[in-house]
């Protein structure tokens, strides 16, 4: 795992304009075979924990789970971590509103046949389904933060949203949340209710 965050840091650094024989060095002496690229740190948390839940261990199988801090990034890292670089199959994960960054990165990549996954709004929401409103708030309170949750919800600016977006939006509204409860809600789910892209991405690495 921690030659994994190595690796990670290499093309990140890499990305950024850096040196890439780091990466192309790490890369052959872990056996990557697989770039996920993800938009954020919470989505990494849930693929964790859904890998984690089903007894895998992504980094040991040459899985790279990275975040790319932003969809617009997604063309830069598919050049690199794709055929014209190191040549690692690429998948992902990614919102609807983000489906045109990650078409056009794939197909300028040469990567268009090895697919990626596009969630209805984003990943939070799509958890949210899957679990229901009242098994959400369940976990909202097990982690102490419903009184956070009641406050935010009296605010005007939530007034006419649904219960579903209300909570969509309160993930966000704190830095970490998100990561913490991309990790949490996965753990949360029953096993026949992941979401498709979800599913499916673990199911195809």
């Amino acid at each position: 795992m921690a030659d994994m965050r190595l690796f990670l840091e290499a093309v990140t650094a890499w990305a950024a304009g850096g040196p890439g024989e780091p990466a192309r060095e790490l890369a052959a002496r872990l056996s990557v075979r697989k770039a996920v690229l993800l938009e954020g740190p919470s989505d990494v948390a849930a693929v964790g924990a859904l890998a984690a839940s089903r007894g895998r261990n992504l980094a040991d199988e040459g899985v790279c789970v990275l975040p790319m801090g932003g969809a617009m990034s997604v063309g830069r890292f598919a050049q690199l971590l794709g055929p014209p670089g190191l040549d690692l199959r690429l998948t992902g994960l990614c919102d609807e509103a983000e489906l045109g960054y990650y078409a056009r990165g794939w197909e300028r990549a040469g990567a268009a046949q090895h697919g990626f996954f596009v969630c209805a709004a984003d990943l939070e929401d799509e958890l949210i389904r899957a679990l229901g409103v009242t098994r959400v708030e369940e976990v909202v309170q097990a982690e102490g933060d419903l009184r956070a949750l009641q406050t935010f919800l009296h605010q005007p600016a939530q007034r006419g949203r649904t219960s579903q977006q209300q909570l969509r939006r309160f993930l966000g509204t704190k830095k970490g949340r998100k990561i913490r409860y991309g990790r949490l809600l996965v753990e949360a789910l029953d096993p026949d209710r992941v979401p498709a892209p979800l599913d499916d991405l673990l199911a195809g690495l």
